[in-house]
């Protein structure tokens, strides 16, 4: 039809093109802009979104969400549909030891590499809109890319080719503007886009900002437990606790060296069970200079490394070549321990992101240290391999048991007040599935065992004193890790916060 046809019927109107009709030039990126006032939440870009990528039904790289308001009878109900953001810091690339994210120079598009993935979901930890999503028959995670490939071929992305109401475009945006400006990116259900700037443009109905909220903030339930970590932590931290007490101790023998030992050589292994392609976990070290992660592989396995040195030269080498080995280990061992904290200190998880992280994985490691080379004395004795121990060195080890089971109990208290107390709805809401029943007898068994080892110490059960310590870290990381509630867009009620 030519200009002059369209003239004579003028109900004929041209489609507004819903992508730019040009490639983004230097200093400029693609981006969504979602309108929530066209929005009717029929979820025709989720269902695009899963059918263009062959995505499973519980796995959404583009989600819908709603977010209410008023009062009856003029009451507010509108709808979030969200996909990755393409953020100008993404933590997500900051954060992946193995270089699996990119962001495209020239279209700016965060991309995801699921060849380099090995599945650890660091990316899904630090993620402040849980956009990165873990695909466990394939072992890696996955997330929107803004369909490159169609739009480099001209042609729309599946959820923007779908909306029937026009509600979500591809625009391009100036990077020197943005960062400047940002607020269009703010929308009520969405956490604070400074987070990472995110470049999503929201347009919003008039009254939203002072009178919608989530309508699933009071489906709040336990995240994945991460058993592996659970132990791989727990056992790696009590390893590094018990060399530095025998070293303190002069008990850094032969067999108290092997039997540490033959626990990383365990630990170690653990944790790569935690990955969805364990094979390729050695990928992991790829990236210290940047990433917790990494950091925390390096570190241990020169801990590893270190540790098993100085058991060889327990064999027979000097005195000094011992202590600057096991030392040397030690050293490796606590900033690994650190490091591994640090992994957790990501401000999409506010309920780990808190000074109590770093300072329960030292403490855990001394309360378990310094009972665990004393219960291997004590295992000795009735085994028959050590026929003398002297008793004032057995009775040395109780008060430091006190003290790190003390202030051990101490920072768990005091987080879990911080957390009840605290402004943040995801802190408060972690320390509310502490109260909920299943969990809260958890932490009362947590704290009643730290309490009961020192009891059993000083009645002379170090071998219990020791299970209990162990039993009492277990359950307290257990906790850590179910407990945290994550900053995620707001979800739909009837699916409970699903993600």
């Amino acid at each position: 039809m030519t200009i002059g046809e369209m003239e004579d019927f003028p109900e004929v109107r041209v489609a507004k093109s819903l992508i730019p009709v040009r490639s983004p030039e230097e200093g400029e990126q693609y981006r969504f802009h979602f309108n929530m006032t066209k929005c009717i939440g029929c979820r025709s870009c989720e269902i695009a979104c899963n059918e263009q990528n062959g995505n499973p039904t519980d796995i959404r790289w583009r989600r819908m969400g709603e977010i209410e308001g008023g009062t009856y009878p003029d009451t507010l109900r509108h709808y979030l549909s969200m996909g990755c953001n393409h953020c100008l810091d993404a933590d997500c690339v900051k954060g992946c030891p193995v270089n699996a994210y990119t962001k495209d120079p020239v279209t700016g598009i965060v991309l995801h590499s699921a060849d380099a993935c090995i599945g650890c979901q660091y990316c899904v930890w630090n993620c402040p809109y849980s956009v990165p999503q873990f695909n466990a028959e394939r072992g890696v995670v996955g997330k929107c890319d803004m369909c490159h490939g169609r739009l480099a071929d001209g042609r729309e992305p599946a959820c923007v080719n779908a909306c029937p109401e026009g509600a979500i475009e591809i625009e391009i945006v100036n990077l020197a503007e943005w960062r400047e400006n940002y607020a269009a990116a703010e929308s009520p259900g969405m956490p604070a886009a400074g987070h990472t700037i995110s470049t999503t443009r929201i347009t919003l109905p008039a009254r939203s900002a002072a009178e919608l909220e989530r309508v699933d903030a009071g489906r709040i339930r336990p995240e994945h437990a991460h058993l592996s970590l659970v132990l791989m932590t727990t056992l790696i931290q009590m390893v590094t606790g018990a060399l530095i007490a025998a070293l303190l101790w002069k008990r850094a023998s032969l067999p108290i060296l092997s039997v540490l030992l033959g626990i990383t050589m365990v630990a170690l292994n653990i944790s790569v069970f935690h990955l969805g392609r364990p094979a390729y976990a050695w990928r992991a070290l790829k990236m210290w200079r940047r990433s917790w992660l990494s950091r925390e592989v390096l570190l241990f396995g020169l801990f590893f490394a270190a540790l098993m040195l100085a058991t060889a030269a327990a064999w027979g080498a000097g005195e000094r070549t011992q202590l600057i080995l096991g030392w040397t280990a030690a050293a490796f061992g606590l900033a690994g321990t650190v490091a591994s904290a640090f992994i957790y200190l990501v401000p999409a998880r506010p309920a780990w992101n808190m000074m109590h992280t770093p300072v329960d994985f030292v403490l855990s490691a001394a309360l378990i240290g310094s009972a665990f080379p004393a219960a291997l004395m004590r295992l000795a004795i009735l085994t028959g391999h050590e026929r003398v121990v002297a008793s004032g060195r057995m009775l040395d080890a109780i008060w430091p048991l006190a003290l790190c089971a003390s202030l051990w109990l101490a920072n768990q208290v005091v987080r879990l007040v911080r957390l009840n107390r605290s402004s943040l709805f995801e802190r408060r809401a972690s320390a509310a599935l502490l109260n909920v029943e299943k969990l809260r007898n958890v932490l009362a068994l947590s704290w009643g065992l730290a309490c009961m080892c020192v009891v059993l110490a000083l009645v002379g059960y170090w071998i219990l004193a020791c299970v209990t310590a162990i039993g009492a870290v277990l359950c307290a990381r257990y906790l850590f890790f179910v407990s945290v509630v994550p900053l995620n867009m707001a979800l739909t009620f009837a699916r409970g916060g699903e993600r």
